[in-house]
């Protein structure tokens, strides 16, 4: 590949002709205390900082920017910060995946309006990866991604705590009348000790993991704990990589292909991974075009071959990601899964994946077991489909009771959460634990946004006689750090009069997770009279951002995705022809 020259690159553009409006460039650009050595012969970097106060995940983030623009400039290129929406799990509501398409839209265009020739783009807090990714891929600049990383394992009274899915397990125990308020608030404390992402395989590792194993990471970036100084050295690299990559060309749709969003398939089930996976993979290759795009038959496909080889909670019941990175982090987890994957796909260091996790090590074949040992023979999710849900439905059944992988129950229907919650917690609900408890109108466009609601609470009547799981079906998601037996991303979603709308309480459903199926056993003739009589619930939104989100919302099973930002819609706008 023949080298770029300055006079081809974008910002040259902005700075470099001897006219008025790159005077202009110039003296703005000088009036924030630059000079032309700054960057003359330079390419400028955009830093994608999804830093907030409200993000405890990017806390660290103020200092890593410094670390990446060191490498820039160590490696001759000039960087700028832009910062864009943080998207923090734990306070944005109703939930962050009403937010997802924005960060990507902002992203896009930000890389697009501004004089800018690579990006480096900083996220991890979970739909900071996905959207930071799409909008890269969207704009087209050469565009490296650096991961948050996990934080420092939990810790009460010597227990080691996992983020998340101890928090379910302990706030039943609390229902169940087992924990004090005292110890409550000392589990508070303890369960979050340091800034990072959660140490679990949920969300945020899940797709730290699947952006290194698309090739969008330095190898080994996406393991590395957040407090480990190994991370500002990452960053600093990765820093200096993104010169050479702007350099080199090396844009997304060079270096992404089908290859590498099916490496992103099959390393997330020997993972364990998140259900939120699917629907963010999914995205991030529809955005890549037609060629690369990959849907739920993939992942089921992957799910049925790939084993789950990393015993990280919720799918395993030890380990968390910190132990994950001592064992060999995701090289060795790649390197031990190789032949499920297509080495010769490429990766941002301008190396196949395979030449990337060459020599790649286990020290721990506990954290990451081998294939003839694995956690879980079949991969982390299942996609179920039936009249219930005909373009799918997802279940981890690699973290539920293994009792309802084939089961039959009552249904008891709720219509929103309000109602749910407020249920759950009455010790004359109507409910045994045969029962398959239904929340509806959650998806993506009832939720709003399809929030994380999917691991309804079991009902505290059953707590109390020791029921720890229980089916439960949903056209919401659930966080990945979550358990048990939820079937979830139900599509499509009742609020536009998808199957699940038409369920009653007392309505048998059947589900048969070995053949992935999910039925409601009514008949074709009575749905189609209550299909009759449903009526559409009331506009979510009649204004702003949320008017554009429910005209344009693709559902579940598309990823979730604007219907205009796919490729498929139409060409991007080119380079505006305002110089």
């Amino acid at each position: 590949m023949t080298p770029r020259n300055y006079e081809s690159l974008r910002s040259a553009r902005w700075f470099d002709p001897d006219d008025l409006r790159s005077f202009g460039h110039r003296s703005r650009i000088m009036q924030m205390g630059y000079a032309p050595t700054d960057w003359v012969g330079k390419p400028v970097i955009a830093i994608i900082n999804t830093w907030s106060d409200l993000n405890p995940c990017h806390t660290h983030f103020k200092q890593r920017v410094e670390d990446v623009k060191r490498g820039i400039l160590q490696a001759g290129g000039f960087p700028v910060e832009l910062p864009a929406i943080s998207l923090a799990e734990a306070f944005v509501k109703p939930t962050t995946m009403l937010y997802r398409n924005m960060l990507a839209m902002e992203t896009e265009e930000l890389l697009r309006s501004h004089p800018v020739d690579g990006a480096v783009l900083m996220g991890g807090c979970d739909k900071t990866t996905p959207g930071l990714v799409m909008g890269a891929i969207s704009a087209g600049l050469p565009s490296i991604y650096i991961p948050a990383g996990p934080m420092l394992r939990g810790n009460y009274n010597g227990q080691i705590l996992g983020s998340g899915s101890d928090a379910w397990k302990l706030w039943d125990e609390r229902r169940a009348g087992k924990i004090s308020k005292t110890e409550w608030i000392g589990v508070e404390g303890g369960i979050a000790r340091s800034h990072g992402t959660c140490m679990t395989m949920g969300t945020a590792a899940t797709m730290m993991g699947i952006a290194e194993a698309i090739g969008m990471t330095l190898p080994g970036a996406s393991s590395i704990p957040a407090p480990d100084a190994n991370h500002p050295r990452m960053s600093a690299e990765s820093g200096r990589r993104i010169v050479d990559m702007v350099w080199e060309d090396l844009t997304p749709k060079r270096m992404l292909s089908r290859a590498s969003f099916e490496n992103g398939i099959a390393v997330a089930m020997a993972m364990g991974c998140s259900t939120n996976a699917i629907v963010h993979l999914v995205a991030m290759s529809r955005r890549a075009g037609p060629d690369c795009a990959v849907g739920l038959d993939d992942f089921d496909a992957f799910s049925r071959r790939v084993p789950v080889l990393a015993n990280i909670r919720p799918s395993g019941d030890k380990y968390l990601m910190e132990d994950f990175y001592y064992a060999g982090g995701l090289p060795g987890l790649m390197n031990r899964m190789g032949q499920y994957l297509q080495l010769d796909a490429a990766t941002v260091t301008g190396r196949s994946l395979g030449e990337n996790i060459a020599g790649a090590q286990i020290f721990n074949d506990d954290v990451i077991r081998t294939l003839d040992n694995p956690l879980y023979k079949e991969g982390a999710l299942a996609v179920l489909r039936g009249n219930i849900a005909p373009d799918g439905a997802v279940i981890k059944p690699s973290a539920c009771a293994p009792q309802f992988l084939k089961h039959t129950g009552p249904a008891l229907v709720f219509d929103d959460y309000p109602s749910m919650k407020a249920a759950v917690e009455d010790e004359n609900l109507d409910v045994t634990a045969e029962h398959i408890m239904v929340l509806r109108n959650a998806g993506p466009q009832g939720g709003p946004g399809m929030p994380e609601w999917g691991m309804l609470p079991i009902p505290a009547k059953l707590v109390k006689q020791g029921v720890r799981d229980m089916l439960r079906l949903s056209d919401a998601r659930m966080s990945g750090t979550s358990y048990g037996a939820c079937i979830l991303h139900a599509a499509p979603e009742a609020y536009i009069g998808g199957p699940l709308a038409l369920v009653k309480t007392g309505d048998l459903i059947t589900v048969d997770v070995a053949a992935r199926s999910i039925h409601l056993e009514v008949s074709d003739e009575e749905l189609a009279t209550r299909r009759a009589a449903w009526q559409a619930p009331p506009k979510r939104f009649e204004r702003g951002y949320g008017w554009m989100f429910s005209k344009h919302i693709m559902q579940a099973d598309k990823g979730a995705d604007f219907d205009f930002l796919e490729t498929t819609f139409g060409a991007a706008i080119g380079e505006p022809d305002i110089f």
